[in-house]
C-alpha cells in the first residue's frame, strides 16, 4: 500500500529541499522545517511537494498526512502571514499590558500585586490596543504558541471561573 499526498506548490513561492529540511520562501519570509520521519519520504518535484510511504502502519501513515498539513501552512504563512486577535476582558480591575522585550507583562490581573508574564517566541510581532492584543508572523505554530502562552499566564486560580472571567482570549484567527 503506498501513501501519497501531494501540496502543489503557488506562484510566488519556492520550495527546496536540502538534507531533510524543507525552505519555503515567499514574499513575507522564509521558513524552515525538519522533515524527517522513519519511513516517510519527502520529495520537491514538477511544481509541488511530494510526500509517500511504503508503509501501512497508522502512525506512519498519518504522519504523511501531517507533514501534508505542515507545508501547506508554511506555504500560505509565506504568502499571507498569519494574524491572531486576543481580547482583554476584565471587571473590575483594570488589566494593563507592557511588552518589554520578547516578555509581556500583565500587571493588575484581578487585584494582584504581583505582574504574570508572558514569552513571546522569535518571529511574532506583538501589537497592544486599548482591550486588544494583536500576534502576527508567518509561523502558525510560533503565533498559536505565543497567544496559549498568554492565555495561560491569565488563567485564573483559587477562584470560581463561573464569575472571574477575566483573561485574554483569543477571539479571531486570520
Amino acid at each position: 500500500m503506498v501513501v501519497e499526498r501531494r501540496v502543489a506548490i503557488p506562484a510566488g513561492i519556492t520550495a527546496a529541499l536540502t538534507g531533510f529540511t524543507l525552505v519555503v520562501k515567499g514574499q513575507k519570509g522564509e521558513l524552515r522545517r525538519e522533515m524527517r520521519y522513519p519511513g516517510v519520504n519527502v520529495a520537491v518535484a514538477d511544481g509541488e511537494v511530494v510526500i509517500a510511504t511504503d508503509s501501512s502502519r497508522k502512525r506512519v501513515v498519518a504522519m504523511v498526512g501531517t507533514y501534508a498539513a505542515h507545508v501547506g501552512n508554511m506555504f500560505e504563512g509565506v504568502a499571507k502571514g498569519y494574524e491572531y486577535r486576543m481580547k482583554v476582558v476584565y471587571s473590575h480591575f483594570p488589566i494593563q499590558l507592557k511588552l518589554k522585550g520578547e516578555i509581556l507583562e500583565i500587571n493588575n490581573f484581578l487585584g494582584e500585586k504581583q505582574a504574570r508574564y508572558a514569552r513571546i517566541l522569535p518571529g511574532v510581532r506583538v501589537t497592544i490596543g486599548n482591550d486588544e492584543v494583536t500576534l502576527a508572523g508567518i509561523d502558525k505554530e510560533l503565533v498559536g504558541s505565543t497567544s496559549a502562552k498568554i492565555e495561560r499566564a491569565t488563567k485564573v486560580r483559587k477562584r470560581d471561573t463561573r464569575v472571574f472571567q477575566d483573561g485574554i482570549y483569543i477571539v479571531e484567527k486570520a
